[in-house]
């Protein structure tokens, strides 16, 4: 948050009058490092008079405004006058800070996790009781985090995390702790779009991403090969984990389709139209009606649309098959 730098009192630290070689000129934007802000930060050509400190500044790694006139206000203590001030209302001051991001500090974590169990951090999915934030230190505190404490049940998942950075005193005296729930993952394919049921998943209908373990059971295909080129059995949101058991083989034949009936023997093949009374995926024996002789007999689905009588088998005593089909030849009468 910015805020508004505080004057502070510092007539102690008064010096008697110094003599000016050029004219003074007020700086727009100062960046500071220490906890005051001096003379010399605010204007150049400030001679002798620059190591006098006049403000706090903000605090690490914020940006506060000072009023120019409260500046040159300020500085005129100290006999310093004839400031140029360019027509500037306003001076940012900005003090230096180490910047350990939030992202940075994720990563500390997970990398903390997985040394402690052996594993590789990456594969941990974490969640935090408050979120990590940007970690303002001193700028000469350049060192990694340091681990002083941590507790993980890497079966229920919660963990307990402390860092320290050796040579900061923001570090020393407020340590960087973290709790939350840290999980093991592992990568699974999902479903990309809401997919209804008959629906035959593609490369393009998965996406991979890391779940928790937890969510893996016994039947949860774990491959994207396990699910391409398999027929969804019910409506499957996206994001889901795709189980086993909402999976079937790619329906050739639906009920109601008309299909057509294969006969092959010794050097002929005989075809007919017919009526299937289920639907089918390949391989699947399923009823089909002859549309001309209305009988009703078993065939195997061996392509779209296309089913096999290996025998004739009629489904009643009467005919199993009689056509009238002017296209080419059609299946014989069987008794």
């Amino acid at each position: 948050m910015i805020r508004i730098i505080t004057l502070v009192a510092l007539t102690a630290l008064a010096a008697p009058a110094f003599a000016q070689t050029a004219a003074p000129v007020l700086k727009r934007h100062v960046v500071v490092s220490s906890k005051f802000v001096h003379i010399g930060d605010f204007i150049d050509n400030a001679g002798a008079a620059a190591e006098i400190a006049i403000f706090r500044a903000p605090d690490l790694g914020e940006t506060g405004p000072v009023a120019a006139r409260r500046v040159v206000d300020a500085i005129r203590a100290h006999t310093l006058i004839d400031i140029d001030t360019d027509d500037i209302s306003d001076v940012k001051v900005t003090r230096a800070s180490r910047a350990i991001t939030a992202l940075e500090i994720r990563a500390a974590v997970l990398r903390a996790l997985g040394d402690q169990h052996g594993i590789d951090g990456k594969t941990l999915l974490a969640t935090y009781d408050n979120e990590p934030r940007t970690l303002h230190l001193e700028p000469d505190a350049t060192g990694p985090l340091k681990v002083t404490r941590i507790v993980h049940d890497l079966r229920g998942g919660r963990f307990d995390i402390t860092f320290d950075l050796p040579g900061s005193s923001v570090a020393r005296s407020a340590p960087l702790r973290l709790t939350g729930m840290a999980v093991e993952t592992m990568e699974l394919p999902v479903l990309a779009r809401t997919m209804s049921r008959g629906e035959v998943i593609s490369a393009a209908d998965i996406v991979i991403e890391r779940r928790a373990k937890s969510e893996a059971g016994g039947d949860v295909a774990t491959t994207a090969d396990d699910i391409i080129g398999k027929a969804v059995k019910r409506s499957i949101r996206p994001g889901q984990a795709v189980h086993q058991v909402d999976l079937m083989r790619p329906e050739l034949v639906r009920r109601n389709d008309n299909v057509t009936m294969v006969y092959q023997t010794a050097g002929m093949v005989l075809t007919v139209r017919g009526k299937a009374l289920a639907s089918g995926a390949e391989g699947d024996v399923i009823d089909v009606t002859n549309i001309q002789s209305k009988r009703t007999i078993q065939a195997t689905v061996i392509g779209p649309g296309r089913v096999s009588i290996a025998t004739i088998t009629p489904r009643a005593p009467a005919a199993a098959l009689a056509s009238n089909n002017r296209s080419g030849p059609v299946l014989a009468r069987a008794e």
